[in-house]
């Protein structure tokens, strides 16, 4: 679609057009198999996940008794997740993943198309604030895109990028490929869990 008014990814209002058209290929419309695998090998971790859009992933943990608070800054995109799972509707928050704060210590956040959907030179704004909200111990887990395309979303990382950024925050436990990738990341995208420092 080449008609859409907003062309900056950094502005809610990109997001909100493409929720109100249903043009979200990111969305693979449920729960991916890797953080399946996770859940049932982890007690209950207290839980972020940014940039939730239509929350799948938010109905699934919470169903397990998982805390979790799911944020988006594109009020389409919080309003779509909140008439899909109404029951987790109080845990859906609209805001700004950098200004928001927990109202108690977080265990894990979710990585899942947030990173990729951000301009790479926001990256380490993003990777600071990830490391400001874990505790140590806490992990960041999730999915995380590799592509040297210059233009985005997504926004694909080198993995040398990717390594210095996180490195003196966190250390790598865990990189895999992943089995159920939607196209827009087939190929390119790997299960990762980083434990903070």
């Amino acid at each position: 679609m080449s008609d859409f008014a907003s062309r900056d990814p950094r502005d809610p209002a990109f997001w909100d057009e493409r929720f109100a058209r249903g043009f979200t290929p990111w969305d693979r419309g449920a729960v991916p198999a890797d953080l399946q695998r996770f859940a049932a090998t982890e007690a209950p971790l207290r839980t972020l996940i940014p940039g939730c859009g239509t929350a799948w992933e938010l109905d699934y943990l919470c169903a397990l008794g998982w805390e979790v608070d799911a944020i988006d800054f594109a009020p389409e995109a919080v309003a779509q997740a909140r008439a899909r799972h109404p029951r987790w509707a109080v845990r859906l928050h609209e805001a700004d993943f950098f200004a928001w704060q927990p109202a108690a210590p977080l265990e894990l956040i979710y990585e899942r198309a947030f990173l990729c959907a951000m301009p790479r030179a926001r990256w380490p704004e993003v990777v600071a604030r990830w490391a400001a909200l874990l505790p140590p111990g806490g992990q960041l887990a999730g999915f995380f895109f590799f592509d040297a395309a210059p233009k985005g979303p997504p926004f694909g990382a080198d993995p040398a990028v990717l390594q210095a950024l996180l490195q003196p925050h966190f250390r790598l436990e865990e990189d895999g490929p992943v089995a159920d990738s939607i196209p827009v990341f087939a190929g390119k995208e790997r299960w990762q869990r980083w434990r903070r420092r």
